[in-house]
């Protein structure tokens, strides 16, 4: 683990494996990773602002749950974000296939997931 965290932030490393790539891929590569960055960042926002702006809800501590909740999926996705860009710079260099990932799987389903949470909850407060 320490071994690809410490990939993250030296380039010289990244750089001695393999061959120089077209440089289209590797900015490819970047314009991925920062679209990925953006999306951590709008979780962030989104649990700063669940956190300062909702109403309470009917549930005890739902609003707190639910901003503390998008505020690490946003850490989440910014982690993931650095590793898939070093793994698949790694790959391009490499001329191997790029590495699969599930997190976008999974990150859709957390998504889903808290968008049902979320209409149980103004449905809760509607009926209620």
């Amino acid at each position: 683990m320490w071994e690809a965290i410490r990939r993250w932030f030296d380039p010289r490393e990244l750089r001695s494996v393999g061959t120089t790539p077209d440089y289209r891929f590797s900015l490819a590569n970047e314009r991925t990773f920062l679209a990925w960055l953006r999306t951590g960042l709008a979780f962030i926002a989104g649990g700063l602002a669940a956190a300062q702006f909702l109403p309470p809800l009917p549930l005890a501590h739902l609003r707190e749950v639910i901003a503390v909740a998008l505020l690490l999926l946003g850490g989440a996705v910014a982690v993931r974000a650095v590793d898939h860009w070093a793994r698949t710079e790694r790959a391009i260099r490499l001329g191997e296939e790029l590495p699969a990932s599930r997190f976008p799987a999974v990150l859709a389903l957390a998504v889903a997931l808290g968008a049902l949470l979320l209409i149980a909850a103004v449905l809760a407060r509607a009926i209620g």
